[in-house]
């Protein structure tokens, strides 16, 4: 997760979205979206969250667009093929495939800052490939 977000940060696309208007705090994500991960990619169910309000609040602050999604993919797909291979890691990236269209999708339902923000708006989280 370091490193992938190390790589978005210094993005120049995307990178001002975690800095200047998510202000994300990287030593308090770490543990939430690891554990997201876990919960996709291990079955650990320690995932609690709806990240897709966060990501809503995030958009209302400044459009995410196509590009920004597509970058992120990028990033993530050429983070998992430095460092993993293997069944998990293609389940890693397809999955992240399916929420950036389905954040992506549902976001355009909130297309400008007048339209507010439903902040309880979850995201369901469902495990896809082996369990084992």
């Amino acid at each position: 997760m370091r490193v992938f977000y190390a790589r978005a940060f210094e993005d120049p696309l995307i990178g001002w979205l975690f800095t200047d208007v998510a202000k994300l705090d990287l030593e308090a994500h770490v543990p939430k979206i690891t554990s997201f991960w876990e919960t996709i990619l291990l079955g650990e169910r320690t995932y609690h969250g709806g990240a897709f309000a966060v990501h809503a609040e995030l958009h209302h602050k400044a459009e995410l667009r196509q590009a920004h999604f597509e970058r992120w993919l990028q990033i993530w797909f050429g983070t998992i093929d430095d460092m993993f291979e293997g069944e998990r890691a293609n389940v890693a990236k397809v999955h992240a495939l399916r929420v950036a269209h389905a954040f992506h999708e549902r976001l355009q339902n909130f297309s400008s800052p007048a339209d507010g923000v439903s902040a309880a708006v979850p995201l369901t989280i469902t495990q896809h490939g082996p369990s084992d």
